[in-house]
């Protein structure tokens, strides 16, 4: 398994391990090429160290995860534990013995590895993520937007990229979401400054759903989804997500 897991960081992220203790020739670091930082460390160590039944060797992995919740659900999973001589908090320790299958290790690395990735890197490698848009009818006609076209260009939110999707907020007198769109460029150059709206980018978004301005309106994202402004692109919690869905 140690073999297996090596090859996959060399094959997926073209890193290889580093052995950074001059007696100890078993301990191998994985880390980020450009902070340095570990994402991966794996090591040999008796099994009763780790509270396991046998005083044998095995080979484990020590790994970070960000979201404390998460972490107390991994650990919960049989070859999975606090982690070993290292944070206990944010690391974990998967044994590489069989216990948990092959794909399931390759998910966690996957997820130390953005754990642990400069912010540069965080943005480049983060999933597809949803944002509210505002759109402000004085400046456009959000209303008619997509009338004669699916697609148009919109202004480039800051931390939005391409694949992301977003759902245009039109401003008072509307007051409600309008549109469900996906990302399909970003970092159009663009240079506008009037009335103390300045643009120097855009992003091209293709409509994919229409609501009802009575469906998602201001009124309802701060009774129900606890939602008090839009005054610039922001992220969506879990419950919006899965009634603009169904919407």
């Amino acid at each position: 398994m140690r073999d297996f897991v090596f090859g996959y960081i060399k094959e997926k992220y073209k890193i290889s391990p580093e052995y950074p203790w001059r007696r100890d020739k078993t301990s191998a670091v994985f880390r980020h090429e450009d902070n340095r930082k570990w994402f991966a460390l794996v090591m040999e160590v008796q099994r009763s160290r780790l509270g396991l039944f046998g005083e044998e060797c095995v080979d484990i992995i020590n790994l970070k995860t960000e979201d404390l919740f998460f972490r107390d659900m991994l650990i919960k999973e049989e070859g999975v534990m606090p982690a070993y001589h290292m944070n206990k908090l944010h690391w974990i320790t998967v044994l590489l013995d069989g216990t948990l299958p092959e794909e399931r290790i390759y998910d966690l690395i996957d997820l130390s590895y953005a754990a642990t990735a400069s912010a540069r890197k965080k943005e480049i490698i983060r999933p597809p993520k949803e944002w509210i848009v505002p759109a402000n009818p004085k400046y456009y006609d959000i209303e008619h937007a997509f009338d004669h076209t699916d697609q148009i260009q919109w202004k480039q939110g800051r931390g939005i990229k391409k694949g992301d999707t977003v759902f245009l907020y039109a401003a008072a007198p509307i007051s409600a979401i309008l549109y469900k769109c996906k990302v399909t460029e970003t970092n159009i150059p663009y240079a506008y400054e009037r009335d103390g709206l300045t643009i120097t980018a855009l992003m091209e978004i293709k409509m994919k759903k229409r609501y009802r301005p009575d469906q998602f309106t201001f009124q309802v994202l701060k009774d129900e989804y606890g939602i008090y402004a839009v005054r610039g692109p922001r992220g969506i919690p879990n419950s919006l997500s899965a009634a603009l869905a169904k919407g």
